[in-house]
């Protein structure tokens, strides 16, 4: 795991100095170690945290002739079979990592050897008799890669904005749509960023640079597929899926434990952990003093239940006291309220492990939202559009529905309205937190948008269609990089097996009868 940064330019050689004024931002995720290579037109960074050839496992890695080389910040979890077929053509790799096979793999497939990857990535690859900079990111989108054009024509990346921001060319100017994107959505959704001319690599894409020129392209996305099986035999397939993702992340040369708490998804994690572990799992909770939002008695439970090496945290949180280092590890407006807990307990497990596998991504992959359901008996109930939007008339006139916002009257007016709202607008209308006409008159422009101007319409029918939506705009743009930059805040690497791609492909083919059954979820 580590972060990465550099710079490439049209016009002669970058300074290296500023490739380190980068690295500098973002030395906590990699701690280890770090370095800057200048290669004429391209310097290339990065920063190191040891997980796997704890002592081999140098960057920038190199093809046999020194002309291809690659930084990569993530994990490979195949890479002892690519090493295989790289080493059965001919190639001679340094080393006994996965950074050491991206030259080569490079040499076979070209820029789109991405496809050949398995796990979660970014990096940045550069052909020197090609002067081309490739840029991939993983298909999900669990490590972010940045990238701006600069006044003078450089192009310039690193795994976060803190590190672009060090660089004096770039243009500090906010973007009107992300703060407008937040308010609806709560997170600032990609391509953008708050930062005006600062884009985010999407998942499953690569950008590549030649000679000036720059064009992105996508080379995976989900493509679910339905098929004709029992219960009993998606249930097994969906079992042998999840066992065989969990079980490849159990790779390291460092000591690995599991984020803990109690839920259905990080239960699943940690029971195939111990199944899967000679040693006892190493575990991790925190607790609140409010018992809504304390989960330690099931996390105990489960614990106990598989025998692990169980640590609890409890919280007197200080929010106001908590909020710089918040804004310090997200650097764009994200109003996920599990970032603090994410962040704390990141810092816990750090205290004992190197790498975390937690249950990020069983909501999304097994369809666990309740806005899943809500849009199904909003769907049903929009086939009366006209009755739909009379009766949230006649609700919001009632005084509960204006002064007591999480009242039922309120909850049904919404309901009714989202259900009037056209069905390719409607999944948008059910996400959105701010209203358009409320945005409109706080940030004093026209220019607001409906919320499902950022998402666009759902590209299938049912339930999947709803899931790809969030696979594309709500992973990325919240859960994976609140998971990775709360994580990494504390350099502790986190693995995530219900979003394996293959996981989340097979969950989204489900049959919508087995992810929702009345008005239960996953």
């Amino acid at each position: 795991m580590c972060g990465i940064a550099g710079l490439v330019s049209p016009r002669g050689a970058p300074e290296p100095e500023l490739v380190e004024r980068m690295l500098a931002a973002i030395v906590h995720r990699g701690p280890d170690e770090g370095g800057v290579d200048a290669y004429g037109p391209c310097v290339l960074g990065h920063r190191r945290l040891r997980v796997i050839d704890l002592e081999r496992g140098f960057q920038p890695a190199d093809n046999e002739s020194g002309d291809v080389h690659a930084v990569f910040n993530g994990e490979l979890y195949e890479f002892r079979t690519l090493r295989e077929e790289l080493q059965a053509n001919g190639h001679e790799l340094r080393g006994t990592g996965d950074t050491t096979t991206l030259p080569h793999l490079y040499e076979e497939h070209g820029p789109r050897f991405a496809e050949r990857l398995h796990g979660m990535f970014a990096l940045a690859l550069w052909d020197a008799a090609r002067e081309r900079l490739v840029l991939a990111r993983d298909r999900i989108g669990k490590k972010p890669l940045l990238w701006a054009q600069l006044p003078d024509g450089t192009l310039a990346f690193a795994s976060e904005l803190k590190a672009l921001v060090r660089l004096p060319g770039l243009p500090r100017e906010v973007e009107p749509a992300a703060i407008d994107a937040f308010l609806a959505l709560q997170y600032v959704p990609g391509p953008g960023t708050a930062l005006r001319g600062v884009n985010k690599l999407p998942p499953g894409h690569i950008l590549v640079w030649e000679r000036g020129a720059v064009s992105v392209t996508r080379y995976w996305e989900p493509q679910p597929q339905p098929a004709q099986r029992s219960e009993e035999e998606w249930l097994e397939l969906v079992r042998e899926t999840v066992t065989a993702a969990v079980r490849r992340r159990l790779i390291a040369d460092v000591p690995l434990g599991a984020l803990l708490s109690g839920g259905i998804d990080s239960s699943i994690v940690v029971a195939l952990m111990a199944e899967a572990s000679s040693e006892p799992v190493r575990t991790f909770t925190i607790g609140f003093p409010d018992k809504r939002y304390d989960e330690r008695a099931y996390a105990r439970a489960v614990a106990e239940r598989y025998g692990t090496r169980h640590e609890e945290l409890p919280v007197e949180l200080d929010a106001q006291a908590l909020l710089p280092r918040l804004a310090w590890a997200f650097d764009e407006p994200l109003g996920d309220e599990a970032a603090l807990p994410t962040l704390l307990i990141s810092e816990l497990a750090r205290e004992h492990v190197t790498v975390a596998l937690g249950g990020d991504g069983g909501d999304e992959s097994f369809a666990g939202y309740e806005r899943y359901v809500a849009h199904e008996l909003a769907e049903r109930a929009g086939r009366v559009p006209l009755l739909s939007a009379l009766g949230a008339r006649a609700l919001r006139a009632l005084p509960a529905a204006r002064t007591e916002p999480r009242a039922l009257l309120f909850r049904a007016s919404r309901f009714l309205e989202v259900a009037a709202t056209p069905a390719s607008a409607r999944y948008g209308r059910l996400l959105e937190v701010f209203p358009q006409a409320l945005r409109r008159r706080l940030l004093c422009t026209d220019a607001a948008r409906a919320a499902h101007a950022y998402l666009g319409p759902p590209s299938r029918p049912g339930i999947a269609g709803l899931q790809l939506l969030d696979v594309a705009s709500y992973l990325p743009g919240d859960l994976l990089l609140k998971a990775d930059l709360a994580s990494m805040a504390h350099s502790l690497e986190l693995r995530s097996p219900l979003l394996d791609h293959e996981v989340l492909t097979l969950g989204i083919s489900l049959p919508d009868s087995l992810k929702t059954k009345g008005r239960t979820g996953k």
